[in-house]
Order: structure tokens, then C-alpha cells, then sequence
């Protein structure tokens, strides 16, 4: 066997990972299905409806060859308007959307400094650039400006995320004020903010009541709070058409799926006309995680340290016993092994104080 070693290696170490088809009755507190819009009917409905009247269903080429098609125009335009930004590009996924983006910006004689614990795309992205690659110390604004202020680059980029992933925690407002301060680009993974944060719920920009500036290039995911599969960038014409002519994902690959891109819409709509609803809904749930666990979370993302690859799985399994599923996240994913709680709004307050009260006994 080629990599059996390998294999029984992660097995020891509690890393191994494997595919398992779970129950559609099993209580959901592991997804990023932020807000429940994936089990929504409605949703489905009227992407179905829209898409039976077009003359294909399928995207059938590249977006630069023949894969553009109203529907992606329309959605970008819709995304623009919503998030106060002048031009967007729909992809396949937001693991494209980083590659896209930092592949094709980082040119040679630019250096990009990232946020530590950015996303795992972003970090492989970085490994196929030009320029000088970065890292700055987990949302430290006091790190980065040291670091960037010493940068000769002749152009700089800032990566960072709106609600980081496995943290659960907030941007610092102040990095975005550096990244103004420096006319870096900066560069916002909103993938588990946009849906969950703001006024509007649009993410880290709105909820911050921040005027989009040119220097600000926004990653939005639609296989989280959206409900669909996707992703999109938005950022000012002049940096959308410079991606468009350079950035791989979007130039090779056939251009995103109409389906998704119209469940992504219609989620939109809904996100923008029951924001105050949603957002109550959200306070509800972060207040449960106050309450139960002394843990402020800024989104729906609380981290539950428990430090042991072996141990975390335990717990997982414990509660799969009850019919709950939450997220076991070890080394090396994270520096600390955690369960990730989702205090998703497709579950209800009661299981998810119950799962709470499981994992309290626990540790």
C-alpha cells in the first residue's frame, strides 16, 4: 500500500479524517448553514421556477468563452448594490476565490501580509506567488503595522477575514484603518461573516458602517450563510477587470452553476428583507452561548478549547449519542483542539442548550 504508513500515523494522533453520511433527522449544530436557508422550500422554488424558463439550465463553458449569463450578471449586480461596491465576479467556490484573488494580485516587487490564521486556501495561494509573503501575529493591529511600515513593496495587500473560522472572532477595525493609512489593498474573506454581521447582515463593512473605499476588495461564500454553493468577489471595476483578465479560476473554469447562483440570489432577498428578524434571532443565540459557556461570540462560531485530538473526538461521538452533531477540529487545523459549536439558526434554542449542557459534562 503506498501511504498505509501515513494513514496509520494520523490514525494514532487523532488526525485521521473520513467522509460519513449522517442522518437527515440528526439535530445540525455542525454546518455552516448559518442561518438555515438551506432547508428553506421557498428558496428552491423560485430558483427552480426561473431557471425552468431560461433557454439552458447549464453554464456549458468558461465565463470569458460563452458561460456568462444573465443570471451571473444579474446576481453580481444584485451583490454590488447590496454591499456598496462598484463591480463583482461570481465563482465556483470560495477556495477558488482565493486562489483567484491572491495569485493573480501579488505580483512581483508587492509583498501581502496575511492575518496568521487565515483561511487554508489563502495560505496555499500564497505558496504560488511572485511576491513576498507575510504573516502578522491572530488580528493584531500593533503586529501588522510594525510589519507593514517596514515594507519597501512597491504595492501592498492585507488578508484578512471578517469572522475568522475556527476563532469565531471579529476583525479588528483598526487593521482595516491601517490598511487605509498604507494604501494596501485589503483583502476580506467574508465567508463567515456576510449573512451573520451588520445592520444589513452583509458582513464585517456593514456592520463596522464603513463607506467601501477602492482599496477594499470583499470574498463572500454562498455554501455558508446562503445556503447555495459558490462564491464572489467584490471590489472597484479596475481591480474586477484586472481579475478577470488574470486569475486562473475564472478564466479556465466553467463558469458557476445557474442553480446555485439563483438559490444564491434569492437567499440575498431574503437575508435583506427579515435582516432585523434574523439578526434577533442571532442576538438569541449568541446570548445562550453567554449565559451557558461565559463566551462572547461575535457571529455564530463558538470554539470550545479542549486541547486533546482524542479526547475532542470523545465528545463528538457523546453527543452523537444524543442524536447532535457539532464539529471536532484538531491539530493541525487549529493550534488547540476545539469543538466547533454552530449556533445555527436552523436548530432550535432548546437543542442547542441541551448540546450545551452535554459538552459542559464533558469537560
Amino acid at each position: 500500500m503506498y501511504y498505509e504508513k501515513e494513514i496509520a500515523a494520523l490514525k494514532r494522533s487523532g488526525r485521521y479524517r473520513e467522509r460519513v453520511i449522517y442522518d437527515s433527522d440528526i439535530i445540525d449544530l455542525a454546518s455552516n448553514d448559518y442561518l438555515g436557508l438551506s432547508e428553506n422550500p421557498e428558496l428552491i422554488k423560485q430558483a427552480y421556477k426561473t431557471l425552468k424558463k431560461a433557454p439552458c439550465h447549464a453554464s456549458k463553458a468558461s465565463m470569458l468563452v460563452n458561460g456568462y449569463h444573465p443570471i451571473h450578471a444579474d446576481f453580481e449586480e444584485a451583490l454590488c448594490t447590496a454591499n456598496g461596491f462598484e463591480a463583482g465576479v461570481i465563482l465556483g467556490s470560495g477556495f477558488n476565490a482565493n486562489i483567484a484573488m491572491i495569485e493573480a494580485l501579488v505580483r512581483k516587487g508587492n509583498e501581502i501580509f496575511f492575518d496568521e490564521k487565515y483561511h487554508a486556501s489563502g495560505v496555499l495561494a500564497s505558496k504560488m506567488v511572485d511576491g513576498k509573503v507575510s504573516f502578522f501575529a491572530h488580528n493584531d493591529a500593533d503586529d501588522l503595522r510594525q510589519k507593514i511600515s517596514h515594507s519597501g513593496a512597491k504595492r501592498k495587500l492585507i488578508a484578512v477575514e471578517g469572522i475568522y473560522s475556527m476563532d469565531g472572532d471579529k476583525l479588528s477595525r483598526e487593521i482595516i484603518e491601517i490598511a487605509d493609512e498604507f494604501n494596501a489593498l485589503l483583502i476580506v474573506d467574508e465567508a463567515h461573516s456576510s449573512g451573520v454581521i451588520g445592520k444589513k447582515l452583509m458582513g464585517i463593512f456593514d456592520a463596522y458602517d464603513i463607506t467601501i473605499k477602492p482599496n477594499y476588495i470583499k470574498m463572500g461564500t454562498l455554501g455558508k450563510a446562503y445556503g447555495s454553493f459558490g462564491a464572489y468577489i467584490l471590489a472597484s471595476e479596475h481591480i474586477v477587470d484586472y481579475l478577470i483578465n488574470r486569475a486562473k479560476p475564472i478564466i479556465y473554469a466553467t463558469a458557476p452553476s445557474l442553480f446555485d447562483t439563483l438559490l444564491g440570489h434569492y437567499a440575498l432577498e431574503y437575508i435583506l428583507e427579515n435582516a432585523e428578524l434574523l439578526d434577533k434571532k442571532i442576538k438569541e443565540r449568541q446570548k445562550i452561548i453567554q449565559e451557558s459557556l461565559g463566551m462572547e461570540i461575535d457571529g455564530l462560531i463558538a470554539p470550545v478549547v479542549i486541547n486533546d485530538n482524542h479526547r475532542v473526538l470523545a465528545i463528538r461521538d457523546a453527543l452523537l449519542r444524543e442524536r447532535i452533531l457539532v464539529g471536532a477540529i484538531r491539530q493541525p487545523t487549529v493550534d488547540k483542539a476545539i469543538i466547533r459549536l454552530i449556533a445555527r439558526i436552523g436548530t432550535s434554542k432548546d437543542a442547542l442548550q441541551h448540546a450545551i449542557e452535554i459538552i459542559k459534562d464533558h469537560i
